[in-house]
């Protein structure tokens, strides 16, 4: 089995009017993404080809369209649209893992977030 290497970008910040009540639709909410790319991205080295390796501008380019765009009711599907575009856009990944984190979760009791984390492989 081939070793893959791995690239993480963690903590990407938005703001997006996303959420099951109503009123979080039309106020907002403040949500995080990580991202965690595997695959042989040691070809990119030769070259310092970004084609060839996890561009991670692209994942924010992505969740920020995600975010900006359409109001979703779950974090669920942000999550799915956003791997499901970056697994398609990007293909030297073999395992993509996104993460999406709603902070502040609108619940009786304090908490910092509510998270969602779903995998693609090829």
């Amino acid at each position: 089995m081939e070793s893959l290497d791995t690239i993480t970008i963690k903590g990407l910040k938005f703001q997006g009017k996303h959420g099951y009540y109503k009123r979080e639709r039309e106020t907002g909410n403040r949500f995080e993404v990580d991202v965690i790319a595997r695959g042989n991205f040691k070809e990119s080295i030769k070259n310092d080809d970004l084609t060839k390796t996890f561009n991670y501008e692209l994942a924010e380019q992505v969740a920020a369209d995600i975010f900006n765009g359409k109001s979703e009711k779950l974090i669920e599907k942000l999550c799915f649209q956003i791997g499901e575009e970056l697994f398609e856009q990007s293909a030297h990944i073999k395992k993509l893992k996104v993460s999406v984190r709603k902070l502040n979760p609108p619940i009786k009791r304090d908490a910092d977030y509510a998270e969602i984390t779903m995998e693609w492989k090829r």
